[in-house]
Protein backbone atom coordinates (compact mmCIF):
# COMPACT_ATOMS: atom_id res chain seq x y z
CA UNK A 1 0.00 0.00 0.00
CA UNK A 2 2.87 2.61 0.95
CA UNK A 3 4.31 1.91 -2.35
CA UNK A 4 0.62 2.70 -4.57
CA UNK A 5 0.69 5.95 -2.22
CA UNK A 6 4.15 7.10 -3.57
CA UNK A 7 3.40 6.96 -6.87
CA UNK A 8 -0.52 8.19 -6.26
CA UNK A 9 1.99 11.57 -4.28
CA UNK A 10 4.39 11.75 -7.28
CA UNK A 11 1.15 12.12 -10.01
CA UNK A 12 0.40 15.19 -7.48
CA UNK A 13 1.37 18.90 -7.55
CA UNK A 14 2.79 19.58 -4.10
CA UNK A 15 0.55 20.21 -1.69
CA UNK A 16 0.22 22.43 1.92
CA UNK A 17 1.89 19.40 3.62
CA UNK A 18 5.16 19.90 1.31
CA UNK A 19 8.11 21.54 2.62
CA UNK A 20 10.52 23.00 0.29
CA UNK A 21 14.25 23.60 0.58
CA UNK A 22 15.73 26.06 -2.24
CA UNK A 23 18.34 24.08 -4.58
CA UNK A 24 21.78 25.66 -3.65
CA UNK A 25 23.80 26.23 -6.41
CA UNK A 26 27.17 24.45 -6.79
CA UNK A 27 29.37 26.53 -8.93
CA UNK A 28 31.91 24.04 -9.55
CA UNK A 29 29.62 21.51 -10.53
CA UNK A 30 26.97 23.26 -11.88
CA UNK A 31 24.39 21.16 -10.05
CA UNK A 32 21.06 22.03 -8.90
CA UNK A 33 19.70 19.84 -6.77
CA UNK A 34 16.21 20.16 -4.99
CA UNK A 35 15.26 18.75 -1.53
CA UNK A 36 11.33 17.49 -1.21
CA UNK A 37 10.11 16.93 2.05
CA UNK A 38 6.43 15.15 2.65
CA UNK A 39 5.35 14.99 6.06
CA UNK A 40 2.58 13.92 7.76
CA UNK A 41 -0.66 16.45 8.19
CA UNK A 42 -2.59 17.48 11.34
CA UNK A 43 -5.35 14.74 9.83
CA UNK A 44 -3.41 11.71 8.67
CA UNK A 45 -3.90 8.90 10.59
CA UNK A 46 -0.92 7.22 9.51
CA UNK A 47 2.43 8.28 10.33
CA UNK A 48 4.60 8.73 7.20
CA UNK A 49 7.43 10.94 6.18
CA UNK A 50 9.96 10.64 3.98
CA UNK A 51 12.40 13.02 2.15
CA UNK A 52 15.10 12.60 -0.83
CA UNK A 53 17.43 14.29 -3.23
CA UNK A 54 16.83 13.07 -6.49
CA UNK A 55 16.21 8.88 -6.01
CA UNK A 56 13.15 8.65 -3.52
CA UNK A 57 12.68 6.38 -0.89
CA UNK A 58 10.14 5.59 1.91
CA UNK A 59 10.33 5.53 5.32
CA UNK A 60 7.71 3.27 6.88
CA UNK A 61 6.12 4.19 10.14
CA UNK A 62 8.13 4.64 13.19
CA UNK A 63 7.11 2.81 16.54
CA UNK A 64 8.84 3.96 19.68
CA UNK A 65 10.43 1.13 21.89
CA UNK A 66 7.28 0.75 23.58
CA UNK A 67 5.13 0.04 20.30
CA UNK A 68 3.37 3.40 20.37
CA UNK A 69 3.43 5.23 17.26
CA UNK A 70 5.65 8.69 17.54
CA UNK A 71 4.33 12.11 17.03
CA UNK A 72 7.60 13.82 16.24
CA UNK A 73 9.07 14.03 12.53
CA UNK A 74 11.60 11.48 11.63
CA UNK A 75 12.77 11.98 8.14
CA UNK A 76 14.88 10.03 5.86
CA UNK A 77 17.56 11.55 3.86
CA UNK A 78 18.60 9.38 1.04
CA UNK A 79 21.50 11.77 -1.34
CA UNK A 80 21.05 10.81 -5.21
CA UNK A 81 24.06 8.39 -6.04
CA UNK A 82 25.06 8.08 -1.98
CA UNK A 83 24.43 4.56 -0.26
CA UNK A 84 24.06 6.23 2.81
CA UNK A 85 20.93 8.07 4.19
CA UNK A 86 20.46 10.42 6.90
CA UNK A 87 18.16 9.51 10.07
CA UNK A 88 16.59 13.33 10.75
CA UNK A 89 14.66 13.68 14.63
CA UNK A 90 12.53 16.60 14.31
CA UNK A 91 10.23 18.44 16.69
CA UNK A 92 6.52 17.88 15.05
CA UNK A 93 5.76 21.47 13.14
CA UNK A 94 9.54 21.68 12.73
CA UNK A 95 11.02 22.47 9.73
CA UNK A 96 14.09 21.73 8.84
CA UNK A 97 16.32 24.77 8.85
CA UNK A 98 17.42 25.41 4.62
CA UNK A 99 21.08 26.35 5.50
CA UNK A 100 21.70 23.03 7.39
CA UNK A 101 20.32 20.98 5.27
CA UNK A 102 22.10 22.66 2.07
CA UNK A 103 25.53 22.27 4.14
CA UNK A 104 24.21 18.64 5.62
CA UNK A 105 23.77 17.91 1.52
CA UNK A 106 27.56 18.91 1.35
CA UNK A 107 28.68 16.83 4.06
CA UNK A 108 27.67 13.86 2.18
CA UNK A 109 29.82 14.13 -0.61
CA UNK A 110 32.28 11.89 1.93
CA UNK A 111 31.32 9.39 0.28
CA UNK A 112 32.48 10.36 -3.33
CA UNK A 113 35.97 11.75 -1.81
CA UNK A 114 35.68 7.75 -0.43
CA UNK A 115 35.46 6.32 -3.59
CA UNK A 116 37.77 8.83 -5.04
CA UNK A 117 40.66 7.74 -2.61
CA UNK A 118 40.25 4.81 -3.30
CA UNK A 119 40.71 4.48 -6.92
CA UNK A 120 43.80 6.59 -6.38
CA UNK A 121 45.91 3.98 -4.57
CA UNK A 122 46.00 2.21 -1.24
CA UNK A 123 45.16 5.03 0.58
CA UNK A 124 43.06 2.95 3.07
CA UNK A 125 44.27 0.17 4.79
CA UNK A 126 40.70 -1.67 5.77
CA UNK A 127 38.95 -2.04 1.92
CA UNK A 128 35.16 -1.60 3.47
CA UNK A 129 36.43 1.81 4.68
CA UNK A 130 33.46 3.58 3.74
CA UNK A 131 30.51 5.93 5.66
CA UNK A 132 28.34 3.49 7.09
CA UNK A 133 25.49 6.01 8.75
CA UNK A 134 24.80 9.19 9.41
CA UNK A 135 21.98 11.05 12.06
CA UNK A 136 20.87 14.00 12.91
CA UNK A 137 19.78 14.81 16.68
CA UNK A 138 16.78 16.84 17.10
CA UNK A 139 18.79 20.42 17.65
CA UNK A 140 20.01 20.15 14.37
CA UNK A 141 21.42 23.30 12.87
CA UNK A 142 24.11 24.92 10.87
CA UNK A 143 27.90 24.61 11.58
CA UNK A 144 30.90 25.52 9.77
CA UNK A 145 31.30 22.96 7.27
CA UNK A 146 29.47 19.79 9.35
CA UNK A 147 26.14 20.81 10.88
CA UNK A 148 25.64 20.76 14.73
CA UNK A 149 24.25 17.79 15.86
CA UNK A 150 25.37 15.57 13.14
CA UNK A 151 26.14 12.21 14.07
CA UNK A 152 28.24 9.90 11.67
CA UNK A 153 29.73 5.96 11.99
CA UNK A 154 32.88 5.86 9.49
CA UNK A 155 34.93 2.57 8.89
CA UNK A 156 38.36 2.21 8.38
CA UNK A 157 39.21 6.12 8.36
CA UNK A 158 38.30 9.09 10.86
CA UNK A 159 36.87 12.65 9.80
CA UNK A 160 38.89 15.21 12.44
CA UNK A 161 36.56 18.29 10.99
CA UNK A 162 33.32 16.22 12.14
CA UNK A 163 33.97 16.61 16.17
CA UNK A 164 34.59 20.48 15.61
CA UNK A 165 37.67 22.23 16.86
CA UNK A 166 36.70 22.70 20.50
CA UNK A 167 37.77 18.99 21.17
CA UNK A 168 35.96 17.65 24.08
CA UNK A 169 33.56 20.47 24.41
CA UNK A 170 31.04 18.61 26.92
CA UNK A 171 29.30 18.64 30.10
CA UNK A 172 29.67 18.49 33.88
CA UNK A 173 27.58 17.57 36.45
CA UNK A 174 27.43 17.42 40.06
CA UNK A 175 24.81 17.24 43.14
CA UNK A 176 24.94 19.27 46.01
CA UNK A 177 23.32 19.18 49.45
CA UNK A 178 23.07 22.91 49.17
CA UNK A 179 19.71 24.14 49.68
CA UNK A 180 18.16 27.09 47.31
CA UNK A 181 17.26 29.80 50.43
CA UNK A 182 21.22 29.22 51.62
CA UNK A 183 22.03 30.52 47.95
CA UNK A 184 19.08 33.13 47.28
CA UNK A 185 19.65 34.74 51.03
CA UNK A 186 23.59 35.52 49.93
CA UNK A 187 23.44 36.31 46.56
CA UNK A 188 24.81 39.69 46.95
CA UNK A 189 27.78 38.52 48.33
CA UNK A 190 28.31 35.55 46.48
CA UNK A 191 28.11 36.92 42.68
CA UNK A 192 30.57 39.60 43.59
CA UNK A 193 32.74 36.82 45.01
CA UNK A 194 32.03 34.47 41.58
CA UNK A 195 32.94 37.08 39.24
CA UNK A 196 36.24 37.63 41.71
CA UNK A 197 37.42 33.77 41.58
CA UNK A 198 36.57 33.74 37.58
CA UNK A 199 36.81 36.84 36.05
CA UNK A 200 39.57 39.37 38.08
CA UNK A 201 42.63 36.66 38.85
CA UNK A 202 40.87 34.56 41.68
CA UNK A 203 41.47 31.23 39.76
CA UNK A 204 44.50 29.92 41.94
CA UNK A 205 44.90 27.46 39.75
CA UNK A 206 49.05 27.01 40.23
CA UNK A 207 50.79 24.16 38.60
CA UNK A 208 54.46 23.33 36.60
CA UNK A 209 55.71 22.13 34.03
CA UNK A 210 55.53 18.77 35.58
CA UNK A 211 51.94 18.96 36.17
CA UNK A 212 51.44 20.34 32.75
CA UNK A 213 52.82 17.72 30.50
CA UNK A 214 51.21 15.10 32.88
CA UNK A 215 47.62 16.43 32.55
CA UNK A 216 48.05 17.07 28.38
CA UNK A 217 49.84 13.41 28.01
CA UNK A 218 47.60 11.42 30.65
CA UNK A 219 44.58 13.86 31.64
CA UNK A 220 42.74 13.47 35.14
CA UNK A 221 45.50 10.26 35.95
CA UNK A 222 47.91 12.66 34.98
CA UNK A 223 46.84 15.24 37.44
CA UNK A 224 46.25 12.62 40.30
CA UNK A 225 49.75 11.24 40.08
CA UNK A 226 51.15 14.65 40.38
CA UNK A 227 48.58 16.59 42.39
CA UNK A 228 51.60 16.61 45.03
CA UNK A 229 53.52 19.42 43.02
CA UNK A 230 51.33 21.99 44.18
CA UNK A 231 49.47 20.79 47.27
CA UNK A 232 47.89 23.39 49.16
CA UNK A 233 48.40 26.19 47.12
CA UNK A 234 45.46 27.84 45.89
CA UNK A 235 42.44 25.97 44.37
CA UNK A 236 44.20 22.80 45.03
CA UNK A 237 43.04 22.96 48.40
CA UNK A 238 40.15 21.81 47.44
CA UNK A 239 41.36 18.96 45.49
CA UNK A 240 40.92 15.76 47.55
CA UNK A 241 42.88 13.06 45.82
CA UNK A 242 39.88 9.97 46.94
CA UNK A 243 37.51 11.98 45.44
CA UNK A 244 39.17 12.13 42.60
CA UNK A 245 40.12 9.11 42.34
CA UNK A 246 36.27 7.74 42.66
CA UNK A 247 35.28 10.88 39.96
CA UNK A 248 37.31 8.87 37.16
CA UNK A 249 34.64 6.30 37.13
CA UNK A 250 31.91 8.83 36.73
CA UNK A 251 33.66 10.94 33.77
CA UNK A 252 33.79 9.06 30.17
CA UNK A 253 37.23 7.75 29.09
CA UNK A 254 38.22 7.98 33.11
CA UNK A 255 39.10 11.76 31.74
CA UNK A 256 42.58 10.18 30.89
CA UNK A 257 43.30 9.44 27.25
CA UNK A 258 47.26 8.25 26.18
CA UNK A 259 49.02 10.94 24.86
CA UNK A 260 52.41 10.49 23.14
CA UNK A 261 53.45 13.62 22.42
CA UNK A 262 52.61 17.22 23.12
CA UNK A 263 53.06 18.92 19.97
CA UNK A 264 52.84 22.69 19.76
CA UNK A 265 52.18 23.11 23.39
CA UNK A 266 56.12 23.06 24.90
CA UNK A 267 55.44 27.41 26.08
CA UNK A 268 52.12 26.54 27.82
CA UNK A 269 53.78 23.58 29.61
CA UNK A 270 56.40 25.89 30.72
CA UNK A 271 59.17 25.22 33.21
CA UNK A 272 59.06 21.47 34.65
CA UNK A 273 59.45 22.99 38.42
CA UNK A 274 58.40 26.54 38.66
CA UNK A 275 54.46 26.66 39.99
CA UNK A 276 52.91 28.92 37.25
CA UNK A 277 49.49 30.15 36.29
CA UNK A 278 48.33 30.54 32.94
CA UNK A 279 45.31 32.02 31.05
CA UNK A 280 43.84 29.18 30.02
CA UNK A 281 42.86 26.38 32.36
CA UNK A 282 39.78 27.29 34.62
CA UNK A 283 37.96 28.96 31.33
CA UNK A 284 34.66 28.93 30.46
CA UNK A 285 35.29 30.39 26.90
CA UNK A 286 32.26 32.46 24.79
CA UNK A 287 29.17 31.46 22.99
CA UNK A 288 26.96 28.85 24.72
CA UNK A 289 29.59 27.97 27.26
CA UNK A 290 28.24 28.33 31.26
CA UNK A 291 28.47 27.40 34.59
CA UNK A 292 25.27 27.06 36.03
CA UNK A 293 23.75 26.72 39.31
CA UNK A 294 20.02 25.17 38.93
CA UNK A 295 17.46 23.95 40.66
CA UNK A 296 15.69 20.41 40.50
CA UNK A 297 12.23 21.57 39.60
CA UNK A 298 10.27 18.21 38.09
CA UNK A 299 10.94 14.51 38.83
CA UNK A 300 10.18 12.32 35.81
CA UNK A 301 11.59 8.94 37.05
CA UNK A 302 12.46 8.53 40.51
CA UNK A 303 13.55 4.97 40.49
CA UNK A 304 16.71 6.47 38.09
CA UNK A 305 16.83 10.26 40.00
CA UNK A 306 16.85 8.47 43.62
CA UNK A 307 20.03 6.58 42.28
CA UNK A 308 21.79 9.49 40.82
CA UNK A 309 20.99 11.20 43.96
CA UNK A 310 18.70 14.27 42.40
CA UNK A 311 15.80 14.92 44.57
CA UNK A 312 13.38 17.89 43.96
CA UNK A 313 13.98 21.16 45.25
CA UNK A 314 17.61 20.37 45.32
CA UNK A 315 20.79 22.38 44.07
CA UNK A 316 23.04 20.68 40.65
CA UNK A 317 26.15 22.60 39.29
CA UNK A 318 26.07 21.94 35.37
CA UNK A 319 29.35 23.48 33.68
CA UNK A 320 29.69 23.59 29.79
CA UNK A 321 33.16 24.05 28.40
CA UNK A 322 35.64 22.36 26.47
CA UNK A 323 39.31 22.57 25.32
CA UNK A 324 39.36 26.27 24.02
CA UNK A 325 42.60 27.47 22.62
CA UNK A 326 44.23 24.03 22.87
CA UNK A 327 41.33 22.18 20.60
CA UNK A 328 41.97 24.63 18.42
CA UNK A 329 45.48 24.31 17.81
CA UNK A 330 44.73 20.37 17.63
CA UNK A 331 42.25 21.24 15.02
CA UNK A 332 45.01 22.97 12.84
CA UNK A 333 47.60 20.28 13.20
CA UNK A 334 44.91 17.49 12.28
CA UNK A 335 44.01 19.54 9.17
CA UNK A 336 47.72 19.90 7.77
CA UNK A 337 47.86 15.78 8.78
CA UNK A 338 44.52 15.42 6.76
CA UNK A 339 45.68 17.61 4.10
CA UNK A 340 48.91 16.68 3.73
CA UNK A 341 48.04 12.74 3.72
CA UNK A 342 45.33 13.55 0.14
CA UNK A 343 46.55 11.89 -2.59
CA UNK A 344 48.42 14.44 -4.85
CA UNK A 345 46.56 13.40 -8.65
CA UNK A 346 43.05 13.54 -7.25
CA UNK A 347 41.39 17.11 -7.01
CA UNK A 348 40.34 17.95 -3.47
CA UNK A 349 36.83 17.72 -1.95
CA UNK A 350 34.90 20.81 -2.73
CA UNK A 351 32.94 20.70 0.45
CA UNK A 352 36.76 20.55 2.39
CA UNK A 353 36.35 18.10 4.19
CA UNK A 354 39.73 15.40 4.85
CA UNK A 355 39.84 12.09 6.04
CA UNK A 356 42.35 10.22 7.85
CA UNK A 357 42.42 6.27 7.67
CA UNK A 358 43.24 4.34 10.77
CA UNK A 359 47.19 3.34 11.50
CA UNK A 360 46.40 0.44 13.54
CA UNK A 361 49.27 1.85 15.82
CA UNK A 362 52.08 2.01 12.98
CA UNK A 363 51.36 4.91 11.21
CA UNK A 364 53.23 8.23 11.98
CA UNK A 365 50.17 10.59 11.67
CA UNK A 366 47.71 8.50 12.78
CA UNK A 367 49.63 8.49 16.18
CA UNK A 368 50.11 11.88 15.92
CA UNK A 369 46.09 12.57 15.31
CA UNK A 370 45.45 10.38 18.33
CA UNK A 371 48.47 12.73 20.47
CA UNK A 372 47.26 15.90 19.27
CA UNK A 373 43.50 14.75 19.77
CA UNK A 374 44.19 13.66 23.27
CA UNK A 375 45.95 16.54 24.40
CA UNK A 376 43.03 18.74 23.80
CA UNK A 377 40.68 16.07 25.60
CA UNK A 378 42.06 15.62 28.10
CA UNK A 379 42.87 19.29 29.21
CA UNK A 380 38.92 19.80 28.55
CA UNK A 381 38.79 17.64 31.05
CA UNK A 382 41.01 18.65 33.65
CA UNK A 383 39.42 22.82 32.24
CA UNK A 384 35.35 21.44 33.80
CA UNK A 385 37.02 19.65 36.71
CA UNK A 386 39.19 22.97 38.11
CA UNK A 387 35.98 25.31 37.23
CA UNK A 388 33.44 22.76 39.46
CA UNK A 389 37.11 23.68 41.97
CA UNK A 390 36.11 26.99 41.54
CA UNK A 391 32.67 27.82 42.03
CA UNK A 392 33.20 25.14 45.03
CA UNK A 393 35.75 27.58 46.77
CA UNK A 394 33.50 30.87 46.13
CA UNK A 395 30.63 28.92 47.55
CA UNK A 396 32.40 28.04 50.53
CA UNK A 397 33.56 31.41 50.86
CA UNK A 398 30.45 33.28 51.42
CA UNK A 399 27.99 30.68 52.06
CA UNK A 400 29.40 27.92 53.98
CA UNK A 401 31.09 24.36 52.92
CA UNK A 402 28.94 21.85 51.38
CA UNK A 403 28.98 18.43 49.66
CA UNK A 404 29.41 18.38 45.94
CA UNK A 405 29.68 15.30 44.52
CA UNK A 406 30.12 14.00 40.62
CA UNK A 407 27.08 12.43 38.76
CA UNK A 408 28.64 12.63 35.16
CA UNK A 409 31.10 14.28 32.75
CA UNK A 410 31.18 13.68 29.02
CA UNK A 411 32.02 15.14 26.00
CA UNK A 412 29.59 15.81 22.83
CA UNK A 413 32.25 17.03 20.27
CA UNK A 414 34.63 14.06 19.73
CA UNK A 415 35.12 10.30 18.45
CA UNK A 416 34.20 7.17 19.82
CA UNK A 417 35.52 4.11 18.84
CA UNK A 418 32.79 0.98 18.33
CA UNK A 419 33.04 -2.42 18.49
CA UNK A 420 30.67 -4.77 16.97
CA UNK A 421 30.47 -8.36 15.20
CA UNK A 422 34.29 -8.10 14.51
CA UNK A 423 34.75 -5.02 13.23
CA UNK A 424 35.70 -1.59 14.49
CA UNK A 425 33.99 1.70 13.50
CA UNK A 426 34.27 5.73 14.70
CA UNK A 427 31.60 7.66 15.53
CA UNK A 428 31.81 11.32 15.50
CA UNK A 429 29.78 13.30 16.94
CA UNK A 430 30.04 17.32 16.59
CA UNK A 431 27.26 18.96 19.01
CA UNK A 432 25.59 15.52 20.18
CA UNK A 433 26.06 13.98 23.51
CA UNK A 434 26.80 10.05 23.72
CA UNK A 435 23.20 8.50 24.85
CA UNK A 436 24.40 4.52 25.25
CA UNK A 437 21.79 2.29 26.96
CA UNK A 438 22.17 0.01 29.67
CA UNK A 439 24.18 -2.74 27.61
CA UNK A 440 26.13 -0.44 26.88
CA UNK A 441 27.02 1.29 29.74
CA UNK A 442 28.09 -2.32 31.21
CA UNK A 443 30.90 -2.13 33.56
CA UNK A 444 30.30 1.21 34.41
CA UNK A 445 28.20 2.84 37.17
CA UNK A 446 25.48 3.25 34.87
CA UNK A 447 24.83 -0.37 33.48
CA UNK A 448 21.63 -0.14 35.41
CA UNK A 449 19.91 2.65 34.47
CA UNK A 450 21.71 3.83 30.81
CA UNK A 451 24.17 7.39 30.57
CA UNK A 452 23.73 10.22 31.90
CA UNK A 453 22.38 12.77 28.98
CA UNK A 454 22.54 16.32 30.07
CA UNK A 455 20.42 18.78 27.66
CA UNK A 456 20.91 22.41 28.79
CA UNK A 457 18.74 24.73 27.23
CA UNK A 458 19.36 28.25 26.33
CA UNK A 459 20.88 31.13 28.97
CA UNK A 460 17.57 31.74 31.38
CA UNK A 461 15.79 28.46 30.44
CA UNK A 462 14.82 24.72 32.06
CA UNK A 463 17.80 22.35 31.62
CA UNK A 464 17.34 18.42 31.20
CA UNK A 465 18.46 15.44 33.02
CA UNK A 466 17.95 12.17 30.68
CA UNK A 467 18.93 8.75 30.79
CA UNK A 468 20.64 7.02 27.17
CA UNK A 469 18.15 4.54 25.98
CA UNK A 470 20.78 3.27 23.30
CA UNK A 471 18.61 3.71 20.20
CA UNK A 472 20.73 2.47 17.05
CA UNK A 473 18.59 4.53 14.26
CA UNK A 474 20.28 7.59 16.22
CA UNK A 475 23.45 6.27 16.64
CA UNK A 476 23.13 5.99 20.59
CA UNK A 477 23.09 9.70 20.68
CA UNK A 478 21.32 12.77 21.95
CA UNK A 479 21.41 16.83 21.48
CA UNK A 480 23.69 18.47 23.10
CA UNK A 481 21.45 21.88 23.48
CA UNK A 482 18.19 22.97 22.57
CA UNK A 483 20.26 24.10 19.23
CA UNK A 484 20.20 27.77 17.34
CA UNK A 485 17.15 29.44 16.02
CA UNK A 486 18.51 32.65 15.10
CA UNK A 487 21.92 33.18 14.02
CA UNK A 488 24.16 35.37 16.61
CA UNK A 489 23.79 38.81 14.79
CA UNK A 490 19.74 37.78 14.20
CA UNK A 491 19.67 37.61 18.14
CA UNK A 492 21.83 41.03 18.40
CA UNK A 493 18.58 42.69 16.85
CA UNK A 494 15.91 40.70 18.57
CA UNK A 495 12.90 42.06 20.81
CA UNK A 496 13.93 44.56 23.10
CA UNK A 497 11.24 43.69 25.65
CA UNK A 498 11.76 39.60 26.04
CA UNK A 499 15.30 40.59 26.42
CA UNK A 500 14.51 43.25 29.36
CA UNK A 501 11.95 40.86 31.01
CA UNK A 502 14.69 38.42 30.79
CA UNK A 503 17.26 40.29 32.40
CA UNK A 504 15.06 40.85 35.26
CA UNK A 505 13.95 37.14 36.28
CA UNK A 506 17.76 35.86 35.74
CA UNK A 507 20.89 36.66 37.53
CA UNK A 508 24.45 36.34 35.11
CA UNK A 509 27.29 36.85 36.22
CA UNK A 510 29.90 38.10 33.61
CA UNK A 511 32.94 40.12 33.69
CA UNK A 512 31.78 42.88 33.50
CA UNK A 513 29.71 44.30 36.32
CA UNK A 514 26.83 46.73 34.84
CA UNK A 515 26.19 48.45 37.73
CA UNK A 516 29.78 49.65 38.45
CA UNK A 517 29.75 53.48 38.96
CA UNK A 518 32.95 54.04 36.78
CA UNK A 519 31.20 52.24 33.45
CA UNK A 520 28.14 54.31 33.62
CA UNK A 521 29.24 56.51 30.63
CA UNK A 522 31.37 53.98 28.84
CA UNK A 523 28.30 53.27 26.77
CA UNK A 524 31.43 51.39 24.18
CA UNK A 525 31.75 48.40 26.71
CA UNK A 526 27.97 48.41 27.94
CA UNK A 527 27.12 48.54 24.09
CA UNK A 528 29.16 44.85 23.78
CA UNK A 529 28.54 43.69 27.22
CA UNK A 530 24.71 43.91 26.31
CA UNK A 531 25.31 42.35 22.29
CA UNK A 532 27.08 39.45 23.84
CA UNK A 533 24.01 38.62 26.19
CA UNK A 534 21.55 39.23 23.40
CA UNK A 535 23.09 36.63 21.61
CA UNK A 536 22.70 33.95 24.01
CA UNK A 537 19.22 34.89 24.87
CA UNK A 538 16.48 32.68 25.33
CA UNK A 539 14.70 33.82 22.06
CA UNK A 540 17.20 33.40 19.64
CA UNK A 541 17.15 29.14 20.50
CA UNK A 542 14.15 26.58 19.87
CA UNK A 543 11.98 25.68 22.62
CA UNK A 544 14.23 22.93 24.81
CA UNK A 545 10.74 21.13 25.93
CA UNK A 546 9.56 20.08 22.39
CA UNK A 547 13.40 18.73 21.54
CA UNK A 548 13.82 16.76 24.56
CA UNK A 549 10.33 15.27 23.66
CA UNK A 550 11.88 14.01 20.69
CA UNK A 551 14.28 12.28 22.56
CA UNK A 552 11.69 10.12 24.69
CA UNK A 553 9.15 9.42 21.64
CA UNK A 554 12.01 8.14 19.46
CA UNK A 555 13.63 5.80 22.51
CA UNK A 556 17.01 8.09 22.27
CA UNK A 557 16.63 9.02 25.87
CA UNK A 558 14.66 8.89 28.88
CA UNK A 559 13.27 11.84 31.22
CA UNK A 560 14.78 11.82 34.40
CA UNK A 561 14.64 15.53 35.70
CA UNK A 562 14.22 18.97 34.76
CA UNK A 563 16.13 21.81 36.42
CA UNK A 564 15.81 25.35 36.16
CA UNK A 565 18.53 28.24 36.90
CA UNK A 566 19.53 29.79 39.92
CA UNK A 567 22.43 31.75 39.01
CA UNK A 568 24.61 31.28 35.92
CA UNK A 569 28.02 32.16 34.83
CA UNK A 570 29.02 33.51 31.12
CA UNK A 571 32.18 34.15 29.70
Amino acid sequence: PWRLRLMQERSKPPEQNTVTARPALRWKRFLIRRIFFWVRSKDEPEYFARASVSYDRCLLPHETREGKKANNMELKLNFENRSCGVSVFLPEGTKPDKKALDELNRMMELEHTVECMKKAGSFFKNPDSAVRKAAVTPDFHKGAGIPIGTVLMTEGFVIPQAMGNDINCGMRLYTTDLKEEELEGKLSVLLPEIRRIFFEGGRGIAMNGIQREAMLREGLTGLLETSGEAAGTGIWRFYDREEQEEELERTAFKGSLWAEETEGLEDFIGDAHTLTYDDQIGSIGGGNHFVEMQRVAEIYDGQTANAWGIKRGAILLMIHTGSLMIGHQSGRISQMITRGLYPKLIPHPDNGIYLLPEGEGEGREWRRFRSTTGNAANFGFANRMFLGLMLQNAVENRVHPFEMKLLYDSPHNFIWEKESEGRKSYIHRKGACSARGMAEMEGTPFAYYGEPVMIPGSMGSSSYLLRGMGNPDALWSASHGAGRRLSRGEAIHGSDREFQEFMKKFHIVTPIDPNRSDLKGRNDILKKWEESLRSEAPYAYKDIDKVVKVHADHGMAGLVARMEPVFTIKA
